[in-house]
Formats: C-alpha cells, structure tokens, sequence
C-alpha cells in the first residue's frame, strides 16, 4: 500500500531507543560484561568500595574488598515466569581478611541481584515489573522566600545534600543571619562560619571584605563565641545537651556532620549545581561542605536579599533531576551493606579475642539480599508493568514520577509542582499526566528527551551558525537553554540555509520573532515537545489540551485485537513504537529465511522461537505471527514477525471503520454508541483474553491434602474433561462452576470412643474424612483450556507412566538442541581457522593447533563459548532430575490457563484516539444501519453533539482523510503539528471522487429514506478499551456475609450485593415505599433469622414476612455497652 506523508519539516536527528536510558541506567550499575579491574567508579562498584575496607574495633583485623562478580542465572526469563521465580543472577563478592599474622581471601554468596531484561522490565516472582523513574528536587544549594506574619520578606539559603544534614541560612526580624541544621538546631551563621574555619571576626570580616555588610555586623554583635573552639563547644551544647562537654568530640560531631564523605554527601550533581549558581570552579569530586562554598553561599544569600541576584524556581527543570533505575537500586544497596556492615562490626567486637576468624562468620548475606528484594517487590516505585498492549509498556518504561520514598505525596503536593513549566519544552510531555489526585505529579517523557549522567533532562536542537545548519546536533538541558534564542523548526531549508526571513523563537519564557541569524540553535522536530502516546495522535494540533490528554491515556487502554489493522491516518510513529517496546520480533543478522512455521523462524545459523498465546500482565493474549516466508531475504533490525495489537511491524491499536455523525432515534444521546452487527458476525473487534487459576495441595495437621480425581459426592458428568490424576485436559470448553483441578482437604475428625478404636485396630483404617476443595471456574468466566502446567516436588516413590514420558520426551528436546548449537559453533571454529591460514574445512578440521599459536588462540575463543554451552546443558538436565522448586509446605502447583475469545458487547467501551470515547448502547442489524447512496452499511453512528463542546475536531479531519485514502487505497501520515491542511484535504477528497465538504446524503436503514441533512462520513481509526461489560456486569443471589455486621459483602471479586446506601434509603421514605425499604433493611441485609425464615418460605411457597431485629442493632448495642453505657430495650407488643 502506498503512503502519502504530510510530513514538511525533514527530520535529520532519528529518534533514540526508547527504553535506551532504562537499559544503559542499569547495565552502568552491574557493570556486568566489565573484567573487574577494568570497571569504573560508579554503581555498585562505588558502593562497595566506600563501604570497605572495615577494621575491627580492637584494630588487630582488617576485612577488605576485592572484587565482585555475576554468575549466571539459573533459569531462563521464560522460565522464571512459569515458576513464579525472579528472573536474577548470583553475587558473589571476593574479600580479604588481614590479621596481625595472616591473611585470608574468600568469595562469599551475597544473594541473588535482579536482571532488567531486553525490553527493560524485571521479572520478581513470576510477573513482569518495571521500576519508574523518579523526579526529585536536585541536591544543591536553593535561594528562597517566605513571608512573616508581620508582612515581611524573609530569605533564606538551604543546602541539600545527597545524603547528609541539612544547612540552611536565614535572616530573621532583626536583619541578622541565623543557620539550622537538620531543620532543628539554630545557631547564629557566625557561629557555623568559625566552625568552618573563620575563627576571629578578623577572619570574617577579611572573607567579607569587598563591602560592608550590615548583616554580618549585626550576626557578630549577638555572637558571644570570640573563636572556633568555642564555637564548635557551643555546638555541641546545643546538639547533644546532656552528654559532657570536651573540644575533641565536639570537633570530630563536626567533621562527621559535614567533612565526612561516608556521611555528608553532595554527590557530583550536588557540587555541579553549587559551582553553577555560584560561579565557582570546583571539581566534581569534592563532595563535602567546606569554608570557600559557605562563604560563597552568604554572600550569594545577601545579593539576593538586596536584588541584585534573582530567588530560585524550584519548579524548573535545571532544579529538578531523575533519579533512574540503577541509582534507585544502588541506593538500596548502600541500605542492605550498612546493615551487613553493623553485623559486621558486631561481630569482629564478638570475636576478635578468637585466634582464628573466618569470613564466612562475619557475613550475613541474608540481611542484604532481603532489602534488595524488598525493594523490587514491594517499593511503590517498582510497579507491576502495565501491559494492555505494547504501547502501554513502553510508556510505562517512560514514565516520570514526582511520589514515592524521599518524593513528594499526594496529599501536600500544590498547584505549583503539578503544573507545565515552560522548562518542560522537549522534555517532559506537556499533554500525558493522569486525570485524578496524581495529575502533574506522574509525567512522562518526550520522543527525543535523553537523560545525562548527572540526572538532567537534555532535549537535542541542532546546531545554527549565522543562519546556516552546521549539521551538528547538541542536546542541552533546562539551564543551558536559559539564555539561548532557539528557533522552532522550520521546512525553508535550502542547502542548510534557513530561508524564512523572521521566524518565531523562544527566549526566556516569550516567543519574540526573529531572524534567523540571532538564533544559535533550532528545534530538531516539531513532535519533540510530546510523548510517545501523544505524537500517536493525527490532527494533536486541532485538538484541546484535555481531550488530547483523555486521547493519549486511552491508547493505552486499547485491547489487542484478534484482527488487527494499521490505521490509515497514522503519524509515523507507530513502526517505532513496535520495534522499541519488544512486541515486534526483529531479525538480529541478516540472512535468508530457510524455515517457517508458526512457533519459530530459522535464518541462517539463528533460530527465533515465537511467543504463541501467552498471559500479559493485564490478562490481554501475547501471541507472535510470522511476516516472512522462505526464501526471503532480511536485513538486520527488519521485523519478522508480528506481536499482539502490530500489523506488518507497526503498532495497530484498533480497526479502520466507517463512521457517521448523526443522532439515531436517541441510542447514542450523551456518548453512548451505535454499532453494526457486522463488527461481531465478522469478529472484527474480538479480542483473546487469557486468565490464570492456580490451585496447591499443601501438607496440614491433618495429613497431606491431594490432587486426584476421586472426589467425594460429585458426579461423573462432572469429572468427564479431568484426566487420571484429576487435571483438565487442554482443549476442554469449560463453564462457571467446572471443575480444573480436583482436590481434596483431610476433615477433623471427631473424637473415637474405644470400641471404634478397637475395631479400627482389627480391621485397618477406613478411608480418612475429606472435603472437596477443588479449583473450580469462577463465575463470568468461559472459555478453552489452552495449557495446564504441573510443578512438584520430586517424589522417591514411582512415577506415573505419563510423567516418565514427560521427562524422557524433555531430556531428549535438551539433548538434540545442545547438540546442534555445538555443531554450529564447531563449524564456525573449523572455518574461522581454515579462512586464517588459507586451507581448506577438511584439513583444518584434523589440524594439530601446537604448532599455529595465533589459531590457538581463535579455536579457545570457540572452546570457551563451548564450555558455557556444556555447563548450561548440564544446569538443565538437573533441573528435570531434581524437581521443581516449591515454597515450604507446597507438595504440588497445578496453574491452568483458560483463553476467551470475547466478541464486542453492548456496554463496552469504544474510543478513538482524540479523547472522543463513549460505550455501545445498541448493537443494530446491518440491514437497519444507516446506509450511503452505495448501498454501503455505517459500521459505528457516533453523536455529532460530543465535537462542538469537546473542541475535538481532529476527530472529523481524521474522518473526512480516513475516507479518502480507503477510496483511493493509500495510507497517510500526518505527524503531530504538521498534519495535512485544509485545502490538502478537500484535494485529496476531489480526487476520489468524494463530496469536497466530506458530507453526504445518508439513508435511513428503517424508512429507506434520506435523512433531512446531508450526515459527515468517513473512515475512523476506533479502538476497544480493556473496560469491557463481561469484567463488570455482576448478580447476586445469595453470597457471602461480613463476619461483623452480617451484613452482604462488597464487589464482584467477593460476589458482593450493592450499597443501598442513605441516599437510596431517602428516595423511598420520599415516596412511602414502607414494605421495600422494611425488605431492604432487614432479610434482604443483616437480619439472621428473618432471611432465614423467608427463605423457607419461598422454597415452600408460602408468602409469610416476619422480620426480626437487624444484627447492626446488636453491634450498636454492643458498641455502646463497651463505652460503658447501660442500654434497657422497652419491647412493646405490636
């Protein structure tokens, strides 16, 4: 199909990876490809070594560290997801102990340490996560302002470490300087100045000299310390008042609260922006406070006082840093090695009386490897991956959140931080932010934003010299950008010479009009200000800001769909969007396709496995179909085969379908749908979901529960899909309430009188009590078996004939697949030698290497990667050998997977991608839809009333360009800000023959006849949202009751009955309705006995009421008895 591209600006910078700062974050913080004495300062590295070397108490011994390094892990990604294992690899960690006499090195098991996959999540327990990156107040140095309640300003100067106290300094009433530390303790800011080193007032006034500032005048005359001696006493007075003063512990409090790296810490970040504000020209590594950058920061404090110098945005971007993966994990581990190191210090006091000490005694390891745990498993910002579709992962990846540990919360976050900053330009999306209490405090990034190593946001411009393109691109963060004059980008290049004589810029905040020659730099893209989600949009530019936001979010929530399709009006993005996020398979060399089939494709020597319908996070189908065909030849990076909700490589959220804006005898008043019977006879928005139930059999005090098929009081219909050991077979259609796996639970026995005891004794036991606590199918849900998985422990006992098959059939698979790859690995050694010395396969097959050290040294490359593969070999066939790993008291795990294919429902929800969303009210045979003068049947009738408020009208361009290129079999991109025109579109329209205005004469489906109004139709690219009607639609009869007030639990999950609430209790006191509402309070509620009794009587067919007295009149009574209030009920007859 051919594409017209709208597209005016050409785009030479191409977009980054865009999970890229996720992957290099994390692979910077294991350094795990890097010899350990090639690796650099950073990471864990740097934990490790600023954690060692530690020296026991008593001096005599010294544990130091060497290196680390990674095994690998023991079970594939695909593997850990079938365990419920977290996908990880060992630490161990190289130590020496140096003793007075000897010493010891050891490698020491420190836990296992999460992996970040290809596609930038991390498996914990068997499910995908992804750690979000966090935005954060940089540390630094930060001029402020607060008001008195006098009317007065006040100003203040606060240094915020990465770790540490906190420094601020501030002026009080009387135009004197004071400081505080931590927020607590106040001192005069003379005081901190001579404990920093400017003992006399001669001092402080020769570091002050350049003027006379009143300030320090008025701070020295309130100072009655004369020196630092007594400076640092009357410290220390102050921080710990009870304990005895001496100038030698005062001094070291000192030290260690601002000059000791291990404990105050500006981090690199830290010392950038105090050299930044404060022009000086420190290296990045001096990482503490000391007396020139105090000096600097008052000096700096009064210039603001008196206007000279301007206060701090704490809201702009070159004051806020992303703190991504890898420092967020790194910070964890400093956590987990300060509690080893604790143990450790505890235990050299312990033991250092001992001659002998082993490493291995002053190491817990468990200590660390739980925190590390701790955080991937239960940190609100390593969340569990939302995976709708593939763009909801990526954007997930993407994200930027302001909560979380050391952020800010919901609850005291203002206006200020959640609004768009004008430092946010090509940064962070000024459109996707949720809509609710996170708005503006969870963002995302734009297309083209990078991360740099100190945590800035950097957005690319290129580069402009005196009008012309130099062809450079630079990318710059929020500060930097400050006082630059950019330029937007513009489509009048000619041989690098911008041709617009004035163009709009921007410049501190305004957009001035320039020429070209006053600007030194230029956008690189006009979608560089959007994120991912938002540059998916046609038309963004004709749309309002909120319907834009509602538009981005939805694409998120867009279903897979069985069929799906490219839209036709698309924005370019979408290719890039499949590939980045993973779901599309990309062929990694280039080659000619020799086999297909629907599991796997094989190119050359590398074999791909497809993912066929497995389970997403979000119970949606992963399944991955081949694009090629033998014979073909790819190119590196090209896609294969498609994944869930992609078409031939790009991202296909929904269906091209022919819409009408019209109102149809009031089905789609206020959003509501009208939809052909087409869209379900023809599946064409039916979507697979998958769903997981998963059932233990566990020891108990009873005895061993057991997984069987002999299940006591159950009839053989029902056991007719369960196999001999009680499993239902793939392929099964199963209903609610079927049985998937029979169990049975040992029952308490009763209390045996002796005679049973003796004939028990005589004649064997009987067949033990049990009750059958089998996995059934829960209500609303139907569908296929697609996949049974059993995991269990191994038994010394026999094996079922059917598992020794299993087994054998499993070593077999890991036997041929092993013996190609060293196959192939052995004819890429043979021919490597063969091509090095000039001889043919056969004669260097049989070579005798002694003699050519140069080809021995190729042929250990090839052993070495031999080796590996005999080792993984091995690790696999135990794993089969050995059992399944299950938790303690776990004999068996059975998990069956059962696939619905879910047809479009009346009440489920449609969107398309401009915020226009609304739910299916009426689903019309196709004969009674509105028609063309073709005979052509709508497929959708939307409400023409949800456009002129909304101010969504990207939807009707979308239409009217939709409907042109389905006549003329084009597709069309039209990228955000530069989407087709007005007039581009009547030419397009003219060319199909089509009505210029894009309306037409639209008959009724009942009558025949026209509508009175010509009706605007055309091709709309409309999606279904996960919110389908099956998941909500919810009955009870009789359910489960609270344990308290007896009364009906709530929600589908707990087969809940509604709230029948104050409100609702109003409405029938309005309207007398006695008996319904005397029905709804009691037997229909709390009341035990009455809807006991009522039940009975319907079963008996009588039509008896008696209700009785509500069970939360019993908890008020009790409630109010236990405030000691005696309550007397006065029971009256009736």
């Amino acid at each position: 199909m051919k594409t017209i591209s709208f597209a005016r600006i050409k785009t030479t910078h191409s977009l980054p990876n865009l999970l890229e700062h996720q992957l290099k974050s994390y692979r910077d913080f294991l350094q795990m490809d890097v010899s350990p004495e090639k690796r650099k300062n950073i990471g864990l590295q740097e934990v490790l070594k600023e954690i060692f070397p530690l020296e026991s108490p008593d001096g005599k011994w010294r544990l130091e560290y060497i290196s680390y390094n990674l095994g690998r892990p023991k079970y594939t990604m695909e593997e850990c997801k079938r365990r419920s294992l977290t996908y990880g690899a060992p630490l161990r960690l190289r130590l020496r102990l140096v003793g007075e006499e000897e010493v010891r090195e050891q490698e020491i098991y420190f836990g296992d340490i999460p992996l970040i996959t290809p596609v930038a999540s991390f498996i914990i327990n068997g499910d995908e996560r992804v750690v979000v990156s966090q935005l954060q107040r940089s540390p630094g140095v930060y001029f402020e302002e607060e008001s008195h309640p006098s009317g007065k300003k006040l100003y203040f100067a606060r240094i915020i470490p990465y770790r540490g106290s906190w420094l601020e300094f501030r002026y009080d009433i009387n135009e004197t300087l004071s400081a505080i530390i931590d927020r607590r303790r106040t001192f005069l800011a003379t005081q901190v100045l001579r404990m920093f080193g400017l003992s006399t007032n001669e001092d402080i006034f020769s570091s002050f000299s350049e003027r006379r500032y009143t300030e320090i005048v008025n701070t020295l005359k309130r100072d009655y310390t004369k020196n630092t001696e007594e400076a640092l006493l009357e410290f220390y007075k102050k921080l710990r008042p009870t304990e005895p003063l001496t100038l030698e512990v005062a001094r070291e409090v000192f030290r260690r609260m601002f000059q000791d790296n291990r404990r105050y810490d500006l981090a690199k970040v830290g010392r950038f922006v105090l050299n930044r504000k404060l022009k000086m020209d420190y290296s990045l590594n001096r990482r503490t406070l000391d007396k020139e950058t105090v000096v600097n920061i008052v000096k700096h404090l009064i210039k603001v006082k008196q206007g000279e110098l301007p206060l701090d945005d704490i809201d702009h971007l070159s004051n806020r840093r992303v703190k991504l993966v890898g420092e967020l994990v790194q910070h964890e581990v400093r956590v987990g090695l300060l509690r080893v190191e604790r143990l450790i210090m505890e235990r050299f006091a312990f033991l250092s009386s001992m001659k002998e000490i082993s490493i291995q005694h002053l190491i817990n390891a468990r200590v660390f490897s739980s925190q590390i745990h701790d955080f991937f498993a239960r940190s609100p910002l390593c969340q569990f991956m939302d995976q709708v579709n593939p763009l909801a992962e990526i954007t997930h990846k993407r994200r930027l959140s302001a909560l979380g540990p050391g952020g800010l919360s919901r609850e005291r976050a203002g206006f200020e931080v959640r609004d768009v900053h004008p430092s946010h330009y090509g940064r962070i999306c000024p459109i996707e932010t949720p809509e609710g209490q996170n708005i503006g405090l969870i963002s995302s990034l734009t297309t083209y934003a990078t991360i740099n190593p100190l945590g800035f946001i950097t957005t690319p411009y290129r580069k402009i010299e005196k009008g012309f393109l130099t062809g450079k691109t630079e990318y710059l963060t929020a500060d930097e950008e400050e006082e630059e004059m950019i330029i937007q980008a513009s489509p009048n290049i000619e041989d690098s010479k911008i041709k617009d004589e004035f163009i709009y810029a921007r410049f501190k905040g305004k957009f001035p009009k320039v020429k070209p020659t006053q600007a030194r730099y230029m956008d690189v893209s006009p979608k560089q200000i959007v994120s991912v989600s938002a540059s998916l949009i046609p038309f963004l530019e004709h749309d309002d800001a909120n319907r834009a936001l509602m538009g981005s979010n939805m694409q998120r929530q867009a279903i897979p769909l069985l069929f799906p399709e490219a839209p036709l009006v698309a924005t370019g993005m979408e290719t890039k969007v499949a590939k980045d996020s993973g779901a599309v398979l990309l062929a990694e060399e280039e080659g000619v396709v020799e086999k297909v089939d629907s599991s796997f494709i094989k190119i050359g020597k590398l074999t791909y496995h497809l993912k066929k319908f497995q389970r997403s996070n979000a119970d949606t189908c992963i399944n991955q179909r081949p694009l090629v065909k033998p014979g073909d030849k790819v190119r590196r990076g090209e896609a294969i085969a498609d994944g869930p909700a992609t078409k031939e490589g790009r991202l296909s959220l929904g269906r091209n379908l022919l819409v009408g804006f019209l109102p149809w005898r009031g089905y789609n008043f206020e959003d509501a749908i009208l939809i052909s019977e087409r869209l379900v006879k023809e599946d064409i928005l039916t979507s697979v979901h998958i769903e997981r139930f998963e059932v233990e059999a566990r020891e108990t005090r009873l005895g061993n529960e057991e997984i069987t098929r002999d299940l006591p009081n159950v009839s053989e219909e029902a056991l007719k899909n369960l196999d001999e050991q009680g499993i239902v077979r793939i392929g099964a259609r199963v209903l609610p309430d079927d049985i998937l796996v029979g169990k049975v639970t040992p029952k308490t026995e009763k209390e045996l009188t002796p005679e049973d005891r003796l004939l028990r004794a005589i004649f064997g036991e009987k067949a033990a009590d049990v009750r059958d606590t089998s996995l059934r199918v829960p209500p609303g849900v139907e569908g296929v078996v697609t996949n049974v998985e059993v995991f269990q422990r191994k038994e010394k006992g026999r094996k079922s004939k059917k598992e020794k098959t299993e087994e054998l059939r499993r070593l077999r698979e890991i036997e041929e697949y092993y013996s190609q790859e060293l196959e192939i690995i052995e004819q890429e050694r043979v021919k490597r030698i063969a091509e090095f010395l000039n001889i043919s396969l056969n004669k260097a097959r049989n070579l005798d290497l002694s003699e050519y050290p140069q080809a021995k040294d190729i042929s250990a490359i090839y052993e070495e990667r031999i080796n590996q593969l005999i080792q993984e070999k091995e690790l696999e066939i135990s794993k089969i050998k050995r059992g399944d790993e299950l938790p303690s008291g776990v004999l068996k795990r059975v998990v069956v997977y059962v696939a619905m294919k879910r047809k479009i429902a009346a009440g489920d929800k449609l969107a398309g991608r401009h915020g226009n969303k609304g739910v299916i009210a009426k689903i019309l045979p196709e004969e009674d839809m509105p028609f063309l003068e073709d005979g052509t049947p709508l497929d959708v009738v939307l409400n023409p009333l949800g456009v002129p408020s909304r101010m969504n009208v990207g939807q009707v361009l979308e239409t009217h360009l939709g409907w042109a290129a389905k006549s003329l079999g084009i597709r069309i991109e039209a990228p955000v800000f530069e989407g087709a025109r007005e007039e581009e579109i009547r030419e397009l329209l003219r060319k199909a023959n089509l009505p210029e205005d894009g309306k037409t004469v639209v008959y009724d489906g009942f009558t025949g006849k026209p509508f009175s109004q010509k009706v605007t139709v055309g091709y709309m690219y409309i999606m279904k949202l996960i919110h389908m009607v099956e998941d909500k639609i919810h009955a009870r009869a009789i359910g489960p009751y609270s344990l308290i007030t007896q009364q009906p639990l709530g929600g589908k999950a707990q087969f809940g009955g509604q709230r029948f609430g104050e409100m609702e209790v109003w409405a029938l006191e309005a309207y007398g309705a006695s008996f319904t509402l005397q029905e709804m309070l009691t037997v229909k509620s709390d009341d035990v006995q009455g809807r006991t009794r009522i039940y009975e009587a319907i079963v008996k067919g009588e039509h008896k009421f008696h209700p009785s007295v509500p069970e939360s009149f019993n908890v008020l009574m009790k409630e109010l008895q236990g405030l000691c209030i005696e309550v007397k009920i006065d029971k009256k007859e009736r």
